[in-house]
């Protein structure tokens, strides 16, 4: 099969939490067509409902009943109208009055996507006889009656997929220990400069990865969305005692302890870097001090905590353009001083055939 076939969906959940079987409206939308491409991509453009990757998926033998029973695990342990400080809207200083009134309260479905490892993007080996479901975890506003959620995901068949062009990129970062740089900020330019490339390239359709370089070090990736509430207060308690967390909402993961998965802390890592560099800043305190205090607190030294992955990978699409989610974020975090205070990047841009 020559070509690529991609297929955009849109559609309204009908519950808040929801397991959506997407094979079945990818083939009332193209029919067969997909079943002719051996590798499929997906893409979720929301932070509370994505896709478990195939290996997942594979445990649960694509069950929707096993998929279903593994998603509430972790809705018991993070319930619907807990106390969480990121659905406390008067402290939302962000948020204008008219956007108090229609913003979900929804920390819970962000918690579960996060510790229960959903993706935004997963690639799988196609199996035209196997459902590929799409997890909902906030399909209803409770807050806005008038605009039911809308949500829109893209499928992707393609054959093969090949390295185009490989680009070395320094990120300069402050003097701090601890620092982390959000590459979607404009005043950095850097998703800019890969839509360039891009250009340059004639890429239609593809994916980007985002690699440190092989010598560095002390130094991670993530792409996530960055909440302040709910980064710098919920999931923060969860991370310094998730037994205590727990047993104030009721539920118990003493079952496996480790529930709660390297994502979520990269998750909570974003801001807590700022945290240190504001005490440094305002306080005068010395980094080692801080350093010492943060490993006390989470119990486990900061190279240990902050497993952050190496790499990380972005759609192209849209005639040739990095397609993240709205509130999507490659983040770059380092838990230790660069040399020079600059980071390298190693970018390469991959063609789906």
């Amino acid at each position: 099969m020559s070509g690529l076939l991609e297929c955009s969906l849109a559609f309204q959940p009908e519950e808040r939490t929801q397991i959506i079987n997407i094979s079945e409206k990818v083939k009332a939308e193209v029919g067969d067509a997909l079943d002719a491409y051996p590798r499929t991509f997906y893409c979720s453009f929301h932070t509370t409902a994505g896709y478990a990757d195939q290996h997942l998926m594979d445990r649960l033998r694509h069950d929707e009943a096993n998929l279903r029973a593994y998603i509430g695990s972790f809705q018991h342990i993070f319930p619907q109208h807990g106390p969480y400080r990121h659905d406390q809207l008067h402290l939302r200083t962000e948020l204008s009055e008219d956007q108090r009134t229609i913003e979900p309260r929804n920390a819970d479905s962000h918690l579960t996507f996060i510790s229960s490892g959903l993706e935004n993007c997963v690639t799988y080996e196609h199996r035209p006889e196997t459902p590929v479901y799409f997890v909902e975890l906030d399909g209803i506003n409770d807050n806005d009656d008038n605009n039911p959620r809308l949500r829109k995901t893209r499928v992707i068949g393609f054959n093969d997929s090949r390295r185009v062009h490989r680009e070395r990129i320094p990120i300069e970062m402050s003097s701090h220990q601890m620092d982390s740089v959000n590459l979607r900020d404009r005043r950095l330019g850097f998703i800019e400069q890969l839509d360039e490339i891009i250009q340059r390239l004639g890429l239609p359709v593809g994916r980007v990865e985002i690699s440190l370089a092989d010598d560095e070090r002390n130094t991670g990736l993530t792409v996530n969305e960055y909440e302040t509430l709910l980064m710098r207060h919920d999931l923060i308690d969860v991370l310094k005692n998730p037994l205590q967390f727990m047993a104030e909402r009721g539920a118990s993961m003493l079952r496996d302890p480790l529930a709660i998965p390297e994502k979520a802390r990269n998750y909570a890592k974003y801001d807590l870097v700022h945290l240190v560099n504001r005490l440094v800043e305002k306080l005068g305190w010395s980094e080692s001090v801080i350093e010492r205090a943060i490993d006390k607190m989470l119990a486990m030294p900061a190279s240990r905590l902050l497993r952050m992955k190496r790499s990380v990978n972005m759609l192209i699409s849209e005639g040739g353009r990095v397609c993240p989610g709205t509130y999507q974020s490659p983040i770059l975090v380092q838990w230790r001083r660069a040399p020079e205070n600059v980071r390298y990047l190693d970018v390469q841009f991959v063609l789906f055939e």
